[in-house]
């Protein structure tokens, strides 16, 4: 009789835990990022804010203009950067501008959608400056 052929088992990764939105920025999420190191919490909060501003400068440039590649880089840069310190409305804000950018949004409606991303990210930059104030 012949060896059954083995099973092949399907291995899912798991995505990280789920970053709460309700606050600009979830310090559980930062505390998980940061392995609960203070030191590393503060520098990554202090790069996320001046990065962040350089982003939104640069999509709120003539440079950008109607270069599409370009600002959903910037974009997805910033994307990234607010999920790895919690920051979950940028994250979700910055989502929506690359899908808004993908639709081919222009005019007033790509606007709307860039002032709502620079709306969320000086909210967060708010609450770093306030907790850096603290540390």
């Amino acid at each position: 009789m012949a060896a059954s052929p083995a099973r092949k088992t399907e291995t899912v990764q798991p995505e990280g835990p789920a970053i709460t939105a309700s606050r600009p920025i979830d310090l559980v999420h930062l505390a998980r990022q940061s392995l609960g190191d203070r030191g590393l919490e503060i520098e990554l909060l202090d790069l996320f804010a001046r990065q962040s501003e350089q982003i939104m400068d640069r999509l709120g440039s003539q440079m950008s203009g109607s270069d599409r590649r370009w600002r959903h880089d910037l974009a997805h840069t910033l994307k990234g950067s607010a999920r790895a310190i919690g920051a979950g409305r940028v994250a979700q804000a910055a989502e929506s501008y690359e899908e808004a950018l993908y639709a081919g949004l222009c005019g007033a409606d790509m606007d709307a959608c860039t002032a709502h991303l620079g709306a969320v990210v000086a909210e967060a930059q708010a609450a770093i400056a306030d907790l850096l104030a603290d540390a």
